[in-house]
């Protein structure tokens, strides 16, 4: 019951909030054009990821114990990824594109304040001596960064159409939940379900067809705390073939975001230039409509996170 409460109150802290967040973007004129590459037909709010983010921050005050550390450390570097997606979507605004090296210095900044919190991938359970492997420091910390932001870059990338990175976002935090209780974390249980109500609150305004975008400081945000409940939670104590659980959680935006890079670059392409290679955009090329992309990449992103599932059951 603690962790329906958590998903409820998330969802109604949400839920109210993010018709203020519409009106205060419309009011200041913080809104995303319409462009050749982006499809919508008028200018939408990008304050949603803002209405998300105080939905967490106020579901973690109320909740989440202790307050130690590691607890401000994350929501400390959450607010800086926060933000540098704030400056990113403000040059959107203006019809602009923001630098991706002052984006990646804030995110590997903020990762790495998580890291020196204790936030770490630390290294793995020896399948034939059943000892302990613990990596070399060096080795722990750029796995963990790589991990983090790499997490943060493929849930921003695949925020391209209506309720898709919001709902690949619940999808992940429900299962990151489910292997946070089996594994018996419930500090990571209880971020995980307050990152589920969360989302699915501001899904009320981002189905097709979206009231208001969550904007690269939602998707940077949601992806960013993915990447930490993981490696805090499901990397925990693993074996090496359950490493796989928290990547198959992931999975789509995962796997969709290695084949973009690798096409990006066998085109002789910048990889973080924008353009439309990723699936979503490559199933709309098809004849598929927005609400049959959204629920086909949901069904595979289920299915991959069931497997994670299956996996963790059976203990491998």
């Amino acid at each position: 019951m603690r962790y329906l409460f958590i998903l409820l109150v998330g969802f109604l802290i949400v839920f109210v909030v993010t018709p203020y967040m519409e009106k205060i973007a419309f009011k200041i004129n913080f809104v995303d054009l319409p462009t050749k590459r982006k499809k919508h037909e008028r200018p939408m709010p990008l304050l949603g990821g803002v209405g998300i983010f105080i939905g967490f921050l106020l579901g973690c005050f109320i909740f989440i114990r202790p307050f130690d550390k590691k607890f401000f450390s994350i929501l400390v570097s959450a607010m800086l990824v926060l933000l540098i997606g704030l400056v990113d979507d403000w040059y959107k605004t203006k019809g602009k594109e923001f630098g991706i090296l002052p984006r990646l210095a804030v995110q590997i900044i903020a990762a790495t304040i998580v890291y020196k919190a204790g936030v770490v991938f630390q290294g793995y359970n020896n399948p034939f001596t059943h000892s302990y492997i613990v990596l070399p420091e060096f080795l722990q910390f750029s796995l963990s960064i790589i991990w983090i932001v790499g997490v943060t870059t493929v849930i921003n990338w695949c925020d391209g159409m209506d309720g898709l990175a919001g709902s690949l976002s619940a999808i992940s935090a429900t299962t990151l939940f489910i292997v946070a209780l089996v594994k018996g974390q419930p500090a990571s249980a209880e971020m995980s379900i307050l990152l589920v109500g969360v989302t699915i609150g501001f899904l009320r305004y981002n189905k097709p067809p979206a009231q208001i975008f969550m904007g690269d400081s939602g998707a940077n945000f949601l992806g960013f705390m993915l990447g930490i409940i993981a490696l805090d939670g499901a990397f925990k104590q693993t074996t090496i073939i359950s490493i796989l659980i928290p990547i198959l959680a992931l999975g789509v935006p995962i796997f969709d975001n290695i084949f973009v890079i690798i096409k990006r670059f066998l085109n002789g392409k910048p990889i973080y230039k924008a353009d439309r290679s990723q699936i979503h955009y490559r199933l709309a090329s098809k004849g598929m409509n927005e609400i049959q992309v959204v629920s086909f990449i949901c069904l595979i992103s289920m299915c991959l996170c069931l497997l994670s599932i299956i996996l963790l059951l059976l203990k491998l």
